[in-house]
């Protein structure tokens, strides 16, 4: 039987509590939406739903998926439109969503190109994908590492720096990102880049514990966002639109 700890490994853990990180990111969401918002909108991954309901206040339709039957069901008691399912074969007709939101999610299927694929699909022409994954050139693997035949939970130190086959070894369970990588699953696919840029945490836990340092630590390298040292933030945000096919 799995352990909360085998899933989290997994899966990584979903939104369970709405604070400033969560918020922040709700907010490029709706920028980089704009009128989509009010159209049909898929959540790839939606978890237990925190995004997911707070986008279906101003949708025509707001329809999620989730792999784990578990994590569905919460997102349905909130009183989501939620299936279970896979992300590399969507249950829905082509050319249909306004906008489709992959929040850290593509880190964790089996073939990331092909979940691609099927976003753009679903997509009509005009739609947009609001995307976010893991950066390699974060200093931590936030997700946690085998080692010994054991489950490390954890932010480990310098493991995305190490060698591809090095790093993959340590952290088979869940992918990395560099710009690089990011475009080539949209090779041939007919879509256009609208933004991407990368961002550092909110560090709402480090606020928690140490409130003066961790919004001190915050507000410091949110600022770098500005500046080339983005290059070493924790997450890719990329808005992509589909083009007439």
């Amino acid at each position: 039987m799995s352990t909360h700890s085998d899933m989290a490994a997994l899966r990584g853990e979903p939104s369970y509590v709405w604070r400033a990180g969560q918020e922040r990111r709700m907010t490029m969401i709706r920028q980089a939406a704009g009128k989509r918002l009010h159209g049909r909108i898929l959540e790839d991954g939606c978890g237990v739903g925190s995004y997911l309901i707070r986008l279906a206040k101003d949708a025509a339709l707001a329809a999620g998926l989730e792999v784990e039957w578990e994590r569905c069901r919460e997102a349905q008691q909130l009183g989501g439109d939620v299936l279970c399912g896979v992300g590399e074969a969507l249950p829905y007709p082509a050319n249909i969503f306004d906008l489709v939101l992959s929040h850290e999610v593509l880190e964790h299927v089996v073939d990331d190109r092909q979940s691609t694929q099927e976003i753009v699909r679903v997509l009509r022409p005009g739609g947009r994908l609001v995307l976010f994954v893991p950066n390699r050139g974060y200093p931590f693997e936030t997700h946690g590492i085998y080692w010994k035949g054991s489950y490390h939970f954890g932010n480990k130190p310098l493991v995305n720096y190490l060698p591809r086959p090095w790093r993959d070894r340590l952290a088979p369970h869940v992918n990395v990102y560099t710009r690089r990588s990011l475009m080539r699953l949209f090779d041939g696919l007919p879509v256009k880049v609208i933004k991407r840029t990368i961002l550092f945490g909110a560090y709402d836990n480090i606020i928690d514990r140490r409130p003066a340092f961790g919004k001190l630590l915050r507000t410091v390298l949110q600022f770098l966002e500005k500046t080339p040292l983005r290059a070493f933030g924790l997450s890719h945000f990329w808005v992509v639109e589909k083009t007439a096919e």
